[in-house]
């Protein structure tokens, strides 16, 4: 019987989207949280930790995935003068094919996903500024009860 693609692709879309639902809402409430609870230096706290983090753990995830890759081809091109670091079919080969499974997606995807997670922040940040401001001229609602 020849197996449905369709079917495990549509399995796998369904678990990603619903798995995704909670890291989105995180990136999205914290600012408005923030700039509700606390006020505007709260919001400029979160993004300016956002931006920070996201840029290094970016650019780390980026090298890292490019490192991986770049290992699995130095062993298979036999750059090597150790023998058990030349060529395919040594476990030092089937390792480094693991470690390129999980870095073409590192660098490729998650790498650079995180600035999109980084502009979300921002810019949900600045559509909802004068509601911040607003909000006990901009010291939050905390400030309000204390």
């Amino acid at each position: 019987m020849k197996p449905d693609y369709q079917k495990c692709i549509g399995i796998s879309t369904q678990a990603s989207l619903r798995e995704m639902v909670a890291p989105s809402a995180l990136v999205m409430l914290a600012p408005l949280l923030a700039g509700t609870l606390f006020g505007v230096e709260a919001v400029f706290g979160i993004l300016t930790g956002a931006i920070v983090s996201g840029i290094q753990l970016a650019i780390s995830m980026s090298n890292t995935g490019g490192a991986w890759d770049n290992a699995k081809k130095f062993i298979e091109g036999k750059h090597s003068s150790d023998p058990a670091m030349q060529g395919k079919g040594t476990d030092i080969h089937k390792a480094a094919v693991v470690g390129d499974t999980v870095g073409d997606p590192l660098k490729d995807t998650s790498g650079p996903a995180l600035n999109i997670v980084m502009k979300l922040m921002a810019i949900l940040s600045l559509v909802f500024a004068e509601y911040f401001q607003a909000i006990n001229y901009g010291k939050g609602l905390i400030a309000y009860f204390f």
